[in-house]
């Protein structure tokens, strides 16, 4: 349980998700929500991308006991970036197109009740998933999953402003396009021992993937290594095949579908050096990448019942 009377802050996005005509009124309800258990708040808005990682950051040196980001995977995984290394915890009030974790954790998609499953809540310290491109050593932390190949060029190349209007609906209509127009060209895929020539990678630390889907469903939040999917196939014909498995979750062994359990991953361009990079749901660039699992990395406000 949360110790009482912390001094806690609320990062939230202005722009994620539907619903915002109500955002400021739910806010105002968690915080209430909050005070009442101890929990004293203050709102801190975000001003771009990007600056969700610089308020967490400025709001640990200020002495902020907890930060609780309101958000999309985006919004989340900047206030992850924020705050890994530290041992200030993070807590979610759900918003934005989509939102993995909240998904993990059976947090509710609402505002208030989520609020109150964080005074209740347990603290776990967990690792993260850090990608790294090694020619310019940029590196990211993750919390959900990263991917390259289609669903990385999906997410480079999804209309913004129709994302802002329409949400998930945004992602599927770049999804038609991209099977239309993407060639899937393979890239050299290395986990220790294990290698192949794959199309597509998804790096999961969470069961579940985007939209409907779970994907990598036996990859743990709490534990200490990624489930890799890793895809061959390369024609359209075979992934449209491979879309309602996916949907059903009967992917495993299915011909071109591997599955693996790594702490460590590498990916390589062969002939097309266009292929691009995703990382809870915001593009992180194009091949090569390295992913690898950091221990101890965060600390989570966890609802009990998960």
């Amino acid at each position: 349980m949360l110790e009482q009377k912390q001094e806690a802050v609320i990062v939230y996005n202005p722009t994620a998700g539907r619903r915002r005509e109500r955002r400021m009124v739910e806010l105002e309800q968690a915080r209430q929500i909050l005070w009442r258990n101890g929990i004293r708040v203050e709102l801190r808005e975000t001003q771009g991308t990007g600056t969700a990682t610089s308020i967490a950051r400025e709001e640990v040196a200020r002495g902020k006991q907890m930060v609780i980001v309101c958000g999309g995977d985006g919004t989340i995984n900047e206030v992850v970036n924020g705050l890994a290394g530290t041992r200030v915890p993070m807590g979610v009030l759900p918003a934005g197109t989509a939102n993995v974790l909240a998904k993990e954790l059976g947090i509710p998609w609402d505002i208030p009740r989520a609020a109150e499953m964080i005074p209740r809540g347990v603290l776990r310290r967990i690792a993260l998933g850090k990608v790294t491109q090694p020619k310019t050593g940029e590196s990211r932390y993750f919390l959900s999953l990263a991917g390259a190949g289609p669903d990385g060029v999906l997410v480079y190349s999804v209309n913004q402003d129709l994302k802002d209007r329409t949400g998930q609906f945004a992602y599927w209509i770049e999804g038609i396009r991209q099977l239309t127009t993407y060639g899937f060209p393979h890239f050299r895929v290395t986990a220790g021992s294990k290698h192949a020539a794959a199309s597509a990678v998804i790096v999961g630390r969470t069961k579940h993937y985007g939209g409907p889907f779970r994907i990598t469903t036996e990859a743990d939040l709490f534990g200490e290594e990624f489930e890799v999917v890793v895809v061959t196939a390369s024609s359209r014909l075979a992934y449209l095949g491979l879309l309602p498995l996916a949907w059903l979750e009967r992917l495993r062994g299915r011909s071109k579908v591997r599955f693996w359990k790594t702490t460590k991953l590498r990916c390589e361009a062969i002939d097309d050096p266009r292929v691009y990079v995703q990382v809870d749901g915001e593009s992180f660039g194009r091949l090569p990448v390295k992913f690898e699992i950091v221990s101890d990395a965060l600390t989570l406000v966890v609802p009990k019942a998960a």
